[in-house]
């Protein structure tokens, strides 16, 4: 009998508080998708990618000059609380929006600038409806 299929759920993945005294409207309005190179293979809004890193989850190719949309992803992500418990200056170390079946997740880089990449379907974010 094969052992179940294992599925990957590291730590930082689950929906938690904001830190007291934070307003959400308020970082909601400061975040900002920057994109990151390293998780393109064509050239997109954020530059011509050098080269993908090896372990980086490959974004879309149809999304590669949707920055509006990928940022109203990122501030209702915010706005709707799909954020973790861990903040880093102000802002949510890592963000989640669900879109059509799948998962991205953003991470804080630099203060309130995001980049972003779809989880494999076996990467689970507790909490996130």
């Amino acid at each position: 009998m094969k052992p179940p299929k294992y599925t990957r759920m590291a730590k930082h993945r689950a929906i938690g508080p904001a830190p007291a005294g934070i307003h959400i409207a308020a970082v909601g309005a400061q975040v900002r998708y920057v994109g990151s190179l390293y998780h393109k293979d064509v050239p997109s809004f954020a530059g011509n990618p050098p080269q993908p890193r090896p372990d980086a989850s490959i974004c879309p190719k149809a999304l590669s000059r949707q920055q509006p949309t990928i940022q109203k992803w990122l501030t209702d992500a915010v706005a709707r609380g799909h954020f973790s418990a861990s903040w880093e200056n102000g802002f949510p170390r890592y963000v989640w929006h669900r879109e059509a079946g799948v998962v991205f997740e953003g991470r804080h880089i630099a203060q309130g600038q995001y980049k972003g990449y779809p989880l494999d379907s076996d990467e689970r974010v507790r909490g996130l409806p």
